[in-house]
């Protein structure tokens, strides 16, 4: 991950060979043209099912487009732009550029990744990295890098809140999650809890795109009130796209777009977040019985598959903005979630999460 936010290459080894990888989102137009011409015109950008319907393939999972005679200017706009038009050749990707694509998202960069044959383009530098095929997708569940407390302390919130911030480290990601114990929960009776995944806009600068600040403090404020609860603080950015392709599904809203649509554009699915971190944290504490603060049904069902047991939901009221509505709306119609009541000629209403 961290060679290709730098813009290097790495191989992927597979069954079959191995493969030079890139992204699109950080390489140089430079380093472009030389993959471009790789192979005698063996190479392809591989582009994910979500971007590949918006071109109008008929395509059922990631597909692959050849770079001969396309320049850096092209396969960007073909990556990610609102008006490219369809690929005229392209065909079904392997397990390598599934694989890659992946990479690419767990590093949170946009999801078109050049590939090339390493076999085909001579001698591979000693120093790029090396990467097995069955790492990446042995280890799509965290497996490898199984979550650590790192640190704990108390952290004394506006209010006269105590609470406890303990984080976390590991997973597929390898990013800290923090895990904010208010109160004193008692772990013999279903803990109140709420997964909040982060929002810079929303919980540090009060965006009025969303409404996910005025629901993180009304979540502490509620969790307080009850004696004690704990709120899992998840580094998902965007729905788990990160915070620069979320600020690319805004620019795309601007045009039009709902917020599905718009990460459809840059090549994700309607949500990207995974709450299996979330539910080890909570093992890990000793909570395996939640009262859950959600408006988002995958919580549920993603807490009960990694063995929680959910006893309860309560909604979380957020206001509503004319910037937001057209987002909530989105959310209830399109995404599934619990939006019973949705004022919209009110303040407030139930909104999904950010």
């Amino acid at each position: 991950m961290a060679e290709l936010r730098a813009g290097r290459p790495v191989v992927i080894e597979g069954d079959t060979g191995a493969t030079l990888v890139a992204t699109i989102d950080t390489i140089s137009p430079a380093t472009f043209d030389a993959f471009a011409t790789l192979a005698g015109g063996g190479a392809v950008l591989t582009l994910p099912e979500p971007r590949a319907r918006v071109l109008g393939l008929p395509a059922d999972g990631a597909v692959a487009v050849p770079l001969s005679g396309m320049g850096h200017d092209a396969a960007c706009r073909l990556a990610g732009g609102i008006d490219a038009p369809g690929p005229a050749v392209w065909h079904p990707a392997d397990r390598i550029a599934e694989a890659a694509i992946g990479l690419a998202k767990l590093a949170l960069l946009l999801p078109a990744v050049l590939m090339v044959p390493a076999g085909l383009c001579g001698p591979v530098p000693a120093g790029v990295h090396r990467v097995p095929l069955a790492a990446l997708t042995e280890g799509a569940d965290g497996a490898p890098h199984p979550l650590q407390i790192v640190s704990r302390a108390r952290v004394p919130l506006a209010e006269s809140v105590e609470t406890v911030f303990v984080v976390f480290r590991g997973g597929a990601g390898l990013r800290d999650q923090v895990a904010i114990i208010v109160g004193s929960p008692d772990p013999d009776r279903p803990v109140p809890v709420r997964l909040h995944s982060a929002c810079l806009t929303g919980d540090l600068f009060a965006s009025l795109r969303c409404d996910c600040g005025d629901q993180l403090r009304q979540a502490v404020a509620r969790l307080a009130d009850e004696g004690g609860g704990v709120l899992v603080y998840l580094d998902q950015e965007g729905r788990g796209t990160g915070i620069a392709n979320k600020m690319r599904a805004y620019d795309l809203q601007d045009h039009g777009l709902d917020t599905i649509d718009a990460d459809a554009v840059l090549g994700y699915g309607a949500d990207e977040r995974r709450y299996d971190l979330a539910a080890t944290m909570l093992l890990r504490l000793g909570f395996g019985r939640v009262r859950l603060f959600t408006n988002n049904p995958d919580k549920i069902a993603a807490l009960a598959r990694a063995g929680i047991e959910v006893v309860g939901r309560s909604a979380l009221i957020g206001l509503v903005t004319v910037e937001n509505r057209r987002y909530l709306a989105a959310k209830a119609t399109r995404a599934g979630h619990l939006l019973d009541g949705l004022g919209m000629d009110g303040t407030r209403a139930v909104k999904a999460d950010g």
